[in-house]
């Protein structure tokens, strides 16, 4: 250990300030650079304050890009009004059409419904109900809307929203969907019943520049560490790694892993050998997020792919099978799944002999797939 005394933490000293300032979730007190996108999302929530339904609206953008702490902020404001329900969906925890529908019937009601024994009408008909009997106005986030779409779940979902007012007279319901999948069309893999009756406004939020993002980060350091902790170069080097990758979450993920990582030094101050030894963790921050949010049999087979990376599709799906039981249809479906979510690359390919076959590999190191599996 290296340093002068005066350098060294004490037993009961800590680098940070506010540490939970750098978790994912945090919705900070300044929201910059997002003046535009939040512009126009009030624009299509002003009627809900006015007891209308509000306009539908699609948020989209890359991941890290400011898209749910828009929705976030936005609702703490709503949330004063007593007119106006919001509840946010995380469609990846949250991913059928009654799940989604479970997480608002405990939104308006505050408690759980039934785990068990109540119907999808029954609980449709209590939400909407409450809805009339309390002239409030429902606002509804699907955040990660396009987890539903890779289970199949989007049209029946939305449709069931958007005409709650047919079926329940009174009933005032708006919808605002969030995809960080740039790849998936929203209204197109729609259902042509649910196309006829969604025409939401569009607020694109783009990936942020490298001015925006020194910016951000700085301030997130300035409340989240005591003064003096992290320097102009260190700051400079974590915001440059985090333009790399282009997701801000990297960056605010790297903040905290270097604090801890001066903390271990029991260093009062961040080194650049602290940032670059957590940029080895925090690149991986879409990685891990969207492997926690994937089911046991989900997680099994990223599990054989890694450990059979290279392999022929053929000889993963065996060793799927053995450690699974499960048959070739449920197989292909996972597939489908991890190549839209980004883990995996899969492609048709000519194979000699024997047609057209997909080729599986991961889009990952396959020991950092394995580690974030533990």
């Amino acid at each position: 250990m290296t340093g002068d005394a005066g350098d060294m933490l004490s037993w009961d000293e800590s680098v940070f300030r506010d540490e939970s300032v750098f978790e994912i979730d945090h919705v900070p007190e300044t929201f910059r650079h997002r003046e535009s996108q939040l512009e126009n999302l009030k624009y299509a929530l002003r009627p809900a304050v006015r007891g209308s339904r509000p306009l539908n609206t699609m948020v989209r953008g890359p991941p890290g890009t400011g898209k749910t702490t828009a929705v976030q902020k936005l609702f703490g404001e709503l949330g004063a009004r007593t007119e106006v329900r919001t509840v946010r969906v995380n469609c990846q925890v949250d991913s059928t059409r009654y799940a989604v529908f479970s997480r608002l019937f405990e939104g308006i009601f505050e408690y759980e419904p039934p785990s068990s024994g109540i119907s999808f009408k029954k609980l449709f008909g209590q939400i909407t109900d409450r809805l009339v009997e309390e002239d409030e106005v429902l606002v509804v986030a699907l955040d990660d809307v396009n987890y539903l779409f890779y289970e199949n779940e989007a049209s029946d979902t939305l449709y069931s929203l958007l005409r709650a007012h047919e079926a329940h007279s009174g009933a005032k319901i708006g919808v605002i969907v969030v995809s960080s999948d740039l790849g998936l069309d929203v209204i197109d893999d729609l259902d042509t019943r649910v196309q006829s009756v969604f025409r939401p406004e569009e607020v694109y939020f783009p990936v942020y520049d490298a001015t925006e993002i020194y910016d951000i980060l700085a301030e997130r350091a300035k409340r989240g560490f005591h003064e003096g902790v992290i320097g102009d170069a260190e700051l400079e080097r974590v915001a440059d790694l985090t333009a790399e990758s282009g997701d801000l979450r990297v960056g605010i993920d790297l903040l905290r892993r270097a604090g801890l990582n001066a903390e271990m030094r029991a260093s009062k101050t961040i080194s650049e050998a602290d940032v670059e030894e957590a940029y080895d963790k925090s690149k991986h921050v879409h990685l891990s997020r969207s492997l926690r949010g994937l089911s046991d049999s989900e997680r099994d087979l990223v599990r054989v792919l890694a450990e059979h990376d290279g392999e022929r599709a053929g000889a993963v799906y065996d060793a799927f099978n053995d450690a699974t039981g499960l048959g070739y249809t449920r197989y292909s479906e996972i597939i489908n799944k991890l190549d839209q979510l980004g883990v995996i690359d899969a492609e048709y390919a000519d194979v000699e002999g024997r047609g057209r076959s997909r080729e599986l590999s991961l889009a990952y190191d396959a020991e950092a797939v394995l580690d974030r599996l533990e």
